[in-house]
């Protein structure tokens, strides 16, 4: 006897063998990635907490603001070359003041824990010097002050690294230019 075959019988593949389980499964994974992958990043790169006490915050704004106001009073200004084969830092400086002792910092824009501080002595008429650290590379703010446990002044600067080319240190701010004068 011969099986009979219904036309309207539909073959009804099992669930693990359909397009649709599978769709949405993929779905739900890849959503629990992605919410993984999101809180180990949040995690590794942490920003801290946001400034709890603004009035103090302002207060030390201001004090750093006052540091290079004075800069600029006692006209201090400072060109910075690292040697790229001795890795010497050499500052000169002009202006009044030029203390035996300087402390540069080189505060990288985004981590913290990257930022280096050297201290730059005295050799001669306004050059310091200090041995810095070898291959240096990347973007930084440079912060130029004398030693002490509140500095009178302060200089700063940017630079990318490495470069031969000197890097001028100035009281902050913009540096207003004179008004040049058409020529006639």
């Amino acid at each position: 006897m011969a099986a009979s075959h219904d036309p309207n019988a539909m073959d009804i593949k099992p669930w693990y063998k359909q397009f649709w389980p599978w769709f949405l499964i993929s779905i739900l994974l890849s959503s629990v990635a992605f919410g993984t992958l999101y809180a180990i990043f949040s995690i590794k790169y942490y920003d801290g907490v946001i400034e709890q006490d603004y009035y103090e915050h302002g207060k030390e704004i201001n004090m750093v603001l006052a540091k290079q106001t004075r800069a600029r009073e006692l006209g201090l200004a400072g060109d910075l070359r690292v040697d790229p084969l001795t890795s010497d830092i050499v500052v000169d400086l002009e202006g009044e003041r030029r203390p035996d002792v300087l402390d540069l910092k080189l505060i990288f824009p985004t981590e913290n824990d990257h930022d280096q501080t050297f201290t730059l002595e005295h050799v001669r008429e306004g050059r310091y010097i200090a041995q810095g650290p070898d291959n240096l590379q990347y973007r930084w703010y440079l912060q130029l002050q004398p030693v002490a446990d509140d500095p009178e002044w302060r200089l700063v600067g940017e630079a990318r690294f490495p470069t031969e080319d000197s890097i001028e240190l100035h009281p902050g701010g913009r540096a207003e230019k004179p008004a040049e004068r058409p020529e006639s």
